[in-house]
């Protein structure tokens, strides 16, 4: 487990409150040239629950990636409280840097309430994460090219059940099933591990509309950026405990790609289900 890098996550989540509806966020020092795009939509949805009643939970969010952002100054995020129902409550969020919006978030909370459940099947031909190799084991024959990145302490936990070499050029199934966790322990807060599963819910979603194309993010001929992103959230989950990460490509076109997956628990309840596009330029 690397549990330092977990409490980093933490703290990277935990916004500065600066205003009344203004929230001040901070990036990681790393070399990057934008952030990461979890990190925004978990830091948005951190400041939209910093003004909802706890009796409420979020359910959806709808974001839109507009401009790069840039991870050597602070993010202010901009809260604007569209709604209070007696059992619904709408957030606006508007993440800004350099004095110009790079990211918008809508957000609807929801208070708990019985009523008709159902789901799908969890897929029964995945193998269980413990039989699947971690980062290090499964990037060991690609250290040297990956660098520091490479030792980098992780906060998130990926075990692959469809893993292929990142340098194969034949074109593969659209589905790309991956186990995730924070990789270590998260304070019991329902909230942050809504937070953490926004962060991490932005990693290997790129490199899912490559496969029917025979690429990865280790090909150069392809440049990609996330364009929008949405989740649905059906069910209380713990983010440190393994979720099946299922994903699919169902189209591309136009220098545009969708993603849609959905993310269950070994026991097969789902607790929740999302959809993202992307551009990408060769």
């Amino acid at each position: 487990m690397e549990q330092r890098a977990v409490d980093e996550l933490v703290e990277l989540l935990d916004l500065e409150d600066i205003e009344v509806n203004v929230f001040r966020g901070l990036s990681p020092e790393v070399d990057l040239q934008r952030v990461f795009g979890g990190q925004v939509a978990g830091q948005a949805l951190v400041a939209a629950s910093r003004t909802v009643d706890d009796d409420r939970h979020i359910h959806s969010l709808h974001a839109y990636f507009l401009r790069p952002g840039d991870p050597k100054v602070p993010i202010l995020y901009e809260v604007d409280r569209q709604r209070d129902g007696k059992s619904f409550t709408t957030r606006r969020v508007v993440a800004i840097q350099h004095g110009r919006p790079i990211f918008n978030l809508s957000a609807s909370f929801h208070v708990s309430e019985q009523g008709f459940s159902h789901q799908f099947d969890k897929p029964t031909d995945v193998p269980p994460p413990e039989d699947l190799d971690d980062f290090a084991t499964r990037w060991a024959p690609y250290k040297e090219q990956l660098g520091d990145w490479y030792t980098r302490p992780r906060a998130i936990d990926t075990r692959y059940a469809d893993w292929t070499p990142p340098d194969r050029a034949e074109p593969l199934p659209p589905r790309h099933r991956v186990w995730v966790r924070a990789n270590g322990v998260l304070p019991d807060d329902p909230v942050l591990h809504a937070c953490v599963l926004t962060y991490l819910s932005d990693m290997t979603l790129l490199d899912t509309t490559l496969l029917p194309h025979g690429g990865t993010f280790m090909n150069q001929r392809v440049q990609m950026a996330s364009l929008d992103h949405a989740m649905w959230f059906h069910r209380p989950f713990r983010a440190d405990e393994w979720l099946l990460y299922d994903q699919d490509t169902p189209a591309a076109a136009d220098g545009r790609g969708s993603r849609a997956a959905s993310s269950s628990r070994p026991m097969a309840t789902s607790p929740c289900r999302w959809s993202k596009r992307a551009s990408s330029a060769r």
